[in-house]
């Protein structure tokens, strides 16, 4: 067994609506993550993602279409759980708020709060919006609309429990300043140290039986009311490995070593929940990744808008890794970056179809018209300083260029050398040359093009190495998209 564990998360979507490219990017970050420490740095790695399935906003999607909360839930559920072969994902569990472990352990976390001191019932009256499942102050909206969705609140009167993240304050404060939960990149770590700092209030943790529609998890010992959809759906983090039970993946895995999420929910995941681990006296996760949006035409993603890009369907059409080149190397984590096809498809002819694939495609059939093979080459090499650095900074762009940059040295050294005008003789040492190199490349591309990295690693260990079908056809007019 690995000597280090390493325990990453995303975050869970509402699944009022179908998957679209901005999860897609968060858990192809994910991925790229939890691939790189289980098979570059050999640690003991369990990557969860799921589905916050007692949202208000999934009642209304299924009340919309005619049909049971949970028929409605069971089957949008079911296509985040399908990303995993369309994006070709690793992870370990998937995670639904509707199972009975989840259930349980968000219980057991409400009690550990409540023996604590940390919960209390009062009336409140506030402006609360639907899509960001939360209680808005007047002083964040914008022309009284909630600048996350355009919406107006609705305004909601009653009894409910709250949570007393008043008390936590300077203790969150200290701890994210500190770097002991760690918050990348530093501008959302500025941010969340700036809504803690302007006071934190005690918020909502329950909603009337009638308003969330007799929709989620009962509050133990009171059915008149259902936890609060934040408090419910960030407990998955711990509930996932048994929490309820305290059973052997918590004892192991637990605290996460990384939350991966995006920009909206920092507070959530930044605030709300390591208070309520502080109460329930549980580890504090070590870090947080937020990443930005992807947008369309300048335009968050949306499905009132209708300008959702749907990953099963660009899969389809480019191929999985494709897309996962496009998502991690041209699509920026720390600042909003537009999404287009025109632009997927000159990456893919200029970048996979031309530098490499046509790099591969030369090496090997020099290989195979000098009857050569594989001899020397299964050495693993070392994992380039440049590489880990970019990743431990969540910089899957700069990572992946470090990476083209040597493919590119490699074509340059191939336009040198000329090697297809040496003899047989002549041609060996260097065919050795670049074969180590190519396998070097396709080491390094293991987290991010994984059956890509494999078909490369597979052709060249053969003895003689063989030419094959390109790695990446390239697109021609007809295939692009209008």
């Amino acid at each position: 067994m690995a000597e280090k564990k390493f325990y990453l998360t995303t975050a869970i979507p509402y699944v009022n609506a179908e998957p679209h490219i901005g999860f897609a990017l968060e858990i192809v970050q994910a991925d790229a993550l939890a691939r790189w420490h289980r098979q570059l740095l050999e640690e003991e790695v369990w990557f969860l993602t799921g589905t916050d399935e007692n949202s208000l906003k999934n009642v209304q999607s299924a009340e919309k279409e005619g049909v049971s909360v949970r028929e409605f839930v069971t089957r949008t559920s079911q296509k985040y759980l399908e990303l995993k072969e369309a994006l070709n994902l690793s992870f370990d569990d998937f995670i639904r708020t509707t199972e009975p472990r989840h259930r349980e352990g968000a219980e057991k976390l409400w009690q550990a709060c409540d023996q604590a001191g940390k919960i209390y019932k009062k009336k409140y009256r506030g402006l609360y919006c639907v899509g960001c499942e939360a209680f808005l102050p007047e002083k964040e909206l914008a022309e009284g609309k909630c600048p996350e969705h355009q919406k107006t609140p609705e305004v909601v009167e009653e009894e409910n429990y709250f949570f007393r993240l008043s008390d936590y304050q300077k203790e969150l404060e200290e701890l994210i300043a500190s770097d002991q939960l760690k918050i990348v990149p530093a501008s959302r770590k500025n941010e969340i140290l700036n809504f803690i700092r302007s006071g934190l209030e005690d918020f909502s943790i329950s909603r009337s039986v009638a308003r969330a529609k007799d929709w989620g998890i009962p509050v133990p010992g009171d059915n008149s009311q259902i936890m609060y959809v934040w408090f419910d759906a960030l407990s998955n983090y711990i509930t996932a490995l048994d929490y309820a039970t305290d059973g052997e993946k918590f004892k192991q895995y637990w605290p996460a070593d990384l939350h991966v999420i995006g920009k909206g929910i920092l507070r959530f995941h930044a605030a709300y929940w390591p208070a309520m681990l502080l109460a329930a006296n549980l580890p504090l996760p070590q870090a947080i990744f937020v990443h930005d949006y992807i947008t369309v035409e300048g335009q968050k993603i949306s499905k009132s808008l209708g300008n959702s890009v749907d990953p099963f369907y660009a899969v389809a059409k480019y191929g999985t890794d494709a897309v996962r080149y496009y998502l991690l190397r041209y699509i920026s984590p720390f600042t909003d970056s537009d999404f287009s096809f025109r632009h997927l498809e000159e990456i893919y002819n200029a970048d996979l179809a031309n530098s490499l694939g046509n790099t591969v495609s030369r090496v090997a059939k020099l290989c195979a018209n000098a009857d050569f093979g594989a001899t020397t080459t299964n050495s693993t090499p070392g994992v380039e300083k440049a590489v880990t650095e970019a990743l431990k900074s969540f910089n899957f762009p700069l990572a992946l260029e470090t990476i083209w940059q040597r493919l590119a040295n490699l074509e340059k050294t191939l336009s040198i050398e000329k090697p297809w005008e040496k003899d047989t003789r002549q041609q060996r040492p260097l065919l050795e040359k670049y074969i180590q190199e190519i396998l070097a490349i396709a080491y390094h591309l293991q987290p991010f093009l994984p059956t890509t990295a494999e078909r490369i690693k597979h052709q060249f260990s053969q003895n003689p190495i063989q030419s094959e079908s390109p790695l990446f056809p390239r697109l021609a007019k007809k295939d692009i998209e209008n």
